[in-house]
């Protein structure tokens, strides 16, 4: 049997590929298996599907992304010739040149069974799919579908979600409620595991750890509003802030001085990240769904800082759906940004307070789902030997 997986753009949609394949080598270890990610997070995907299998082939294929934002009207986005209609006027030829790209390669590989875990690299393997009748599962992590997975829906012989299907317009034929597959490792540790943890990765542990971390691409607003209080923040705290590696060398300065037991930037956090959640006591994050349930999965205190500007406000929508649950404080953009001490006030209120503490780990580890990469990788199958 083989299987394709594709998927990129964010950890998001690689690290969900990288369980599914594990759970899939267990149950069918005859397989074989290819994934195709889009050029720009090549590398990232090498490094997380090594940590399955490093002679897994990976493949780029040409794709572009539609621009569209929800925070402005059809009209002002059509009036960004240079920033939004140029731009998506060269990615459509892309998309175009991806499915011609892929109908190719797929008559040459001929798997059995595709499985898109999103993103718009996605569209044009998915197209062509359609035209060879190559059966095709999608797994959809967030609240608020993207256009990807709205298309490709259409001819899809399952979908698997991330969150429960009421949030969702998927056929319930198709559609199965499975979470978010993550590594079976992102489960709860004790104060111990976690005083370990924080030693691994050069923390004393006289301190609270608060991690923050603004998603495999870094975040400039959650950099600019760390440094804003850091020193504020470090006389309750220790801080390792995760920068995203185009916006590292700009900051990077910012630790020369001080104690790396006590604050560290780092640019990228590949295969050690489970280890570096594992350490902390309070993390600081973005909404995207992997994240969110990989979190759920180590029942970590979670303060969401949504990107406000993603196509759909899927973030904005992921959050809020974490936060009717109790499971997670919620801050905008625009208060860290507007109000420096906003993000201060965030982590020292949960700091001094271990009952809210103790009550957001117990209601955001609701959410976990430790079997989805099991139950996805059963519907992939399922798909293979229904066609």
């Amino acid at each position: 049997m083989k299987i394709l997986a594709v998927g990129g753009g964010s950890g998001g949609h690689v690290t969900p590929i990288a369980a599914v394949l594990e759970a899939l080598i267990k149950q069918n270890d005859s397989a074989k298996f290819e994934v195709w990610c889009d050029k720009s997070f090549y590398e990232q995907a090498v490094d997380k599907i090594a940590t399955v299998d490093s002679a897994i082939p990976i493949r780029t294929i040409s794709s572009g992304k539609l621009r569209r934002y929800h925070t402005l009207s059809l009209w002002r986005q059509l009036l960004r010739v240079k920033t939004i209609v140029i731009p998506n006027i060269f990615d459509s030829i892309k998309i175009a040149i991806g499915v011609v790209q892929s109908y190719f390669r797929l008559r040459k590989l001929r798997p059995d069974v595709i499985f898109c875990k999103g993103g718009f690299v996605c569209l044009p393997v998915g197209i062509a799919a359609k035209w060879l009748n190559i059966p095709v599962v999608l797994h959809d992590s967030d609240v608020h579908p993207g256009l990807t997975n709205r298309i490709l829906s259409r001819s899809a012989t399952y979908i698997g979600t991330g969150a429960p299907l009421k949030n969702y317009s998927y056929p319930p034929q198709k559609a199965r409620y499975v979470g978010v597959p993550t590594d079976a490792q992102f489960s709860p540790v004790d104060n111990q595991g976690v005083a370990t943890a924080k030693k691994a990765i050069g923390f004393d542990t006289s301190h609270p750890l608060i991690v923050v971390t603004g998603g495999g691409l870094g975040s400039e607003a959650l950099n600019t509003a760390t440094l804003s209080v850091i020193d504020e923040l470090l006389n309750a705290c220790n801080v390792l802030l995760i920068a995203g590696t185009a916006n590292y060398e700009k900051i990077a300065h910012e630790v020369n001085s001080r104690d790396k037991q006590r604050f560290q930037v780092k640019a990228f956090v590949g295969a050690e990240m489970i280890d570096t959640l594992k350490a902390a006591d309070i993390v600081v994050a973005r909404a995207g769904a992997t994240t969110l349930l990989e979190l759920a999965g180590l029942a970590k205190p979670t303060i969401i800082i949504p990107n406000p500007y993603l196509t759909g406000g899927h973030q904005i929508k992921n959050a809020q759906m974490y936060e009717a649950a109790g499971a997670a404080v919620i801050i905008d953009e625009a208060r860290i940004i507007a109000e420096p001490n906003a993000l201060l006030d965030a982590v020292n209120a949960l700091v001094l307070n271990k009952k809210e503490l103790s009550s957001l780990s117990k209601s955001i580890h609701s959410f976990a789902k430790p079997n989805a990469a099991r139950d996805m990788a059963q519907l992939i199958l399922q798909a293979a030997h229904k066609e």
